[in-house]
């Protein structure tokens, strides 16, 4: 009987990661297949990249950049739609584009000798606030999409040399992604 439990909970091991990610690309196609009325599966989802594509392509001429500055000078006028679009903004601009914010990792002694947290460096300089000798540090939630940050001395700050992206999933799975 132990033995069976053990086959039970390895399935489960392969089967749930794997089923609940198909289960989700499906659910992306049909719901985007849906609200776009599309009879072809798939269709919506190719539709909705090439659509988003062509947005990129037009923000980067003159013409372009000049409509969508008017569209973010609009939302970022708007008093309930200034707070939304100005947290969606900076949150996929500190992941892709030029000004990324989680590109620094680094180690964090939480206490002299003690505790330790990974997180990314975002802000170097906070003279702004009158810490000169102080480093803003993002720590992300093990298995949510929210975080904190914290302002620590410099000095109990040390960046690491590793990919950014192998640190976020590293903090993200709860320490158990990564190598």
């Amino acid at each position: 009987m132990k033995r069976l439990m053990n086959y039970f909970l390895k399935g489960l091991l392969v089967f749930v990661p794997a089923a609940l990610t198909v289960f989700t690309i499906v659910l992306a196609f049909t719901k985007l297949d849906g609200l776009l009325k599309i009879p072809i599966p798939g269709l919506g989802l190719l539709i909705t990249i090439l659509f988003i594509t062509l947005i990129g392509f037009l923000a980067s001429n003159f013409v372009g950049k000049k409509f969508f500055t008017l569209i973010d000078g609009l939302f970022t006028k708007l008093p309930v739609v200034k707070m939304l679009y100005s947290a969606i903004k900076d949150l996929i601009g500190a992941f892709a584009g030029d000004k990324k914010s989680f590109d620094k990792p680094a180690i964090v002694e939480l206490t002299p000798g003690g505790a330790k947290a990974v997180g990314f460096i975002t802000r170097d300089d906070l003279e702004f606030l009158s810490l000169s000798d102080q480093v803003a540090v993002y720590f992300p939630q093990s298995y949510n999409f929210a975080g904190s940050v914290l302002i620590f001395p410099s000095e109990r700050v040390t960046p690491i040399d590793v990919d950014s992206s192998e640190a976020m999933a590293f903090v993200v799975s709860g320490g158990v992604s990564g190598k």
